[in-house]
């Protein structure tokens, strides 16, 4: 184990990580009594025979079977068993020793400050893109915020970004991202202590070891793994970022923060271990008056992209293998608080936030301090590492899986050219080059999840025989492995 502090050099060690239908835009046409059949006419493993996602050993209640699921490969079992617990806490730690990681603070003394934090996790970083065989690049993405609220005069805030590029779809992108920057009681003392050890050197701690594991692997599709700045004083740091991306018309198809996820404790002392909160809101943020009315009448409030990419996390990362409930909730952040996934809802991607259960106040944005013989501060002592490390497996399951299926599928229509009782949907043909099919999922407009899956074939329309004034359908892609994306909720197409 790496002791706390130490600059480790083997911290970013790890190792080098058929369809039977035709081609073509061939229509195809599903009945009632077929809503529910599986994908065995694709020759791939069943969806709706896959074992409903349990939410290992603490939470109790029923599970509901969901036939989108999609169980860990042992690719992605080995990846995930590679996830340590110590390597987080030594960052933890690291990150907390900087004294203050304030966006105003030095930014040129080599032990305190932001500056000597965002030096640490460009050398850590550049660490971990040793394994990938040049393949991660990583780079300081700096520009200099001009006076603004908190920040009151002009101040270079940097991003601290490593880019593994994808060896199938590079230009399909997914994010991680983590703020390494902190505060105390007061969000304009830039000098005295802010350990920000929960708040957010738990989130970065997610992002490095995530850069670490992923590094000698070779995802399909681009992952990007940030130590963003400035979050604290207005989320500068993932708007410049977001806004990178944007002007660049990149294909960022899903993006995750970290943020306060390294205790399950609550202020009353009561833990749950093995729940993660997923932030996803409903109305796109970045909602044209043109799309709202589209969505008024279809009812799509709970159709945006932020929440089929959360249905996909409950799919793909709700398991045995990581140990955790993924507690989707169907708002985009906390009240009166904000984070660096919102930036990034601004440019109309698919994005959520991570974060604990239930947060304890007393330690996080406050003044090392004991009062009354309480203790206060965000400081390390009061992390579960243990924790940390299940949210970071939650985070690779999704990621993982995201970058190794087909991207979401583009382009989908539901027909509505005439009146029927039956729906005839349309999509474009995805890129990749293992794609194997598409499937349509249906549920009804009062369940959250989907409950239906119907195999479409390696068609780009099918037609099913269910009214599509009743219920709710969306597509989406597998490919050979059986591997499925998130969900494309169609568009009505007159």
């Amino acid at each position: 184990m790496t002791q706390p502090g130490e600059d480790a050099d083997n911290r970013c060690s790890g190792r080098d990580g058929n369809s039977g239908h035709s081609g073509g835009g061939a229509a195809r046409r599903t009945v009632l009594g077929a809503a529910t059949v599986g994908v065995a006419a694709l020759g791939l493993p069943s969806a709706a025979a896959m074992p409903s996602a349990t939410a290992g050993p603490a939470p109790s209640g029923p599970t509901r079977h969901r036939p989108t699921g999609q169980p860990p490969s042992p690719e992605l079992r080995a990846l995930l068993r590679e996830i340590d617990p110590r390597r987080i806490e030594a960052t933890v730690r690291k990150l907390v020793s900087f004294g203050t990681r304030h966006t105003l603070s030095s930014q040129d003394d080599p032990v305190r400050g932001v500056g000597a934090a965002r030096d640490w996790l460009l050398a850590e970083l550049g660490r971990c893109a040793r394994a990938s065989g040049g393949r991660m690049i990583v780079e300081l993405q700096s520009y200099v915020q001009q006076p603004a609220p908190r920040v009151p005069v002009a101040t270079r805030i940097t991003n601290v970004v490593a880019t593994l590029r994808g060896s199938v779809t590079p230009d399909r992108i997914y994010v991680v991202s983590g703020h390494y920057d902190s505060r105390n009681s007061d969000p304009m003392n830039a000098t005295g202590d802010a350990p920000g050890a929960d708040d957010d050197a738990s989130g970065v701690a997610v992002a490095l070891e995530l850069a670490r594991v992923f590094a000698a692997r070779r995802p399909a599709a681009t992952v990007v793994f940030a130590a963003v700045a400035g979050e604290e004083q207005g989320l500068y740091g993932a708007g410049h970022m977001a806004r990178t991306y944007g002007s660049q018309r990149a294909d960022v198809q899903a993006m995750f923060t970290n943020d306060i996820v390294g205790s399950p404790t609550a202020e009353d002392g009561s833990r749950d271990p093995y729940t993660i909160r997923l932030f996803a809101e409903g109305v796109p943020t970045s909602e044209t008056p043109e799309q709202a009315e589209v969505r008024r009448s279809v009812g799509g409030e709970n159709d945006s992209p932020s929440r089929q990419l959360a249905r996909f996390v409950r799919d793909t990362a709700e398991n045995d293998a990581t140990g955790m409930r993924v507690r989707v909730v169907y708002r985009r952040d906390r009240y009166l608080r904000s984070g660096d996934h919102i930036p990034f809802l601004q440019q109309a991607y698919p994005a959520a936030r991570f974060t604990e259960p239930a947060e304890n106040y007393a330690h996080q944005h406050q003044d090392v301090r004991v009062v009354d013989g309480k203790q206060y501060g965000d400081l390390p002592e009061f992390c579960d590492f243990g924790f940390i490390a299940r949210v970071a497996r939650v985070n690779a399951a999704a990621l993982w899986s995201l970058a190794q299926a087909p991207g979401t599928p583009r382009g989908a229509k539901i027909r509505t050219t005439a009146l029927g009782n039956s729906t005839e949907l349309t999509w474009e043909r995805g890129p990749e080059p293992d794609l194997a099919g598409y499937e349509v999922v249906w549920r009804e407009t009062t369940e959250p999840e989907w409950t239906h899956v119907i195999p479409a074939g390696n068609a780009t329309r099918h037609t099913v025989g269910l009214s599509k004034d009743n219920v709710f359908f969306g597509i989406r892609a597998l490919n050979r492995s059986g591997l499925r994306s998130p969900v494309a909720f169609p568009a009505p197409q007159p």
